[in-house]
Parts: structure tokens; sequence; C-alpha cells
């Protein structure tokens, strides 16, 4: 249960993280979370689009494993994984703050679905 309720928490922020780089890119809100220019957000409006759209497959995976229940077990693992990689990576190359804000939490999820 307590693995599931963690999967379906990360499905959650990868669906927040969509809603944010496709739609709220270069709205207040969304230069604000990110600490955009509004000049630097309309530049770069599309890649951050197909970036949420990312998140939006990462969620919708997380979502597919949940529903499938106990045959989705493989299949959270792999979202999860690719979770964390897309975390560590975005660390790496965009900021550190990625790793706290995607990483950990897939990273938490996948220990709890191992061990469940």
């Amino acid at each position: 249960m307590a693995s599931n309720v963690a999967v379906a928490l990360v499905a959650l922020l990868h669906i927040y993280f969509l809603v944010l780089e496709m739609f709220l890119w270069d709205k207040p809100r969304g230069r604000r979370i990110f600490g955009l220019t509004p000049e630097f957000a309309a530049a770069t409006k599309s890649l951050a689009a197909n970036q949420g759209l990312y998140n939006g497959f990462l969620a919708a995976g997380l979502i597919w494993g949940l529903a499938l229940g106990a045959d989705g077990h493989a299949i959270k693992i792999f979202f999860l994984a690719c979770v964390i990689v897309a975390g560590e990576f975005g660390a790496v190359t965009a900021s550190r703050k990625i790793l706290w804000v995607q990483a950990l939490p897939g990273a938490v999820a996948l220990a709890l679905v191992l061990f469940s």
C-alpha cells in the first residue's frame, strides 16, 4: 500500500511538472518557479513543452503500472528508474534542485516498490 501511494505521488509530481513546463512556462507562476525572465521563457517555450511532454510520459507509465496492480510491478520499477535517471541528469545539467525534487522521491518510491 505504501509503495503504491509513493508511486502515485511521483506520478502526480510529474503531472505537475507537465503543467508547469507545457502550460505555465511563460506565465508569471512558471517564470517565478523556474526563475526565468519573460524573454528567456518566450524563447524556450517550445523546448520546455517538449520536456513537459516527457514528464507526462513518465507519469503515464507510473499510472499504467499502478492500474495493472500486482502485474504492474516491473513497469513501476522501470518507470521509477527512468524518473531517477532523468532527475540525476537534470541535476547535473540544469539545476541541483532537480535531484531533490525529482530523483529523491523516485528513489524513495522505488525502494518501497522493491521491498513490498
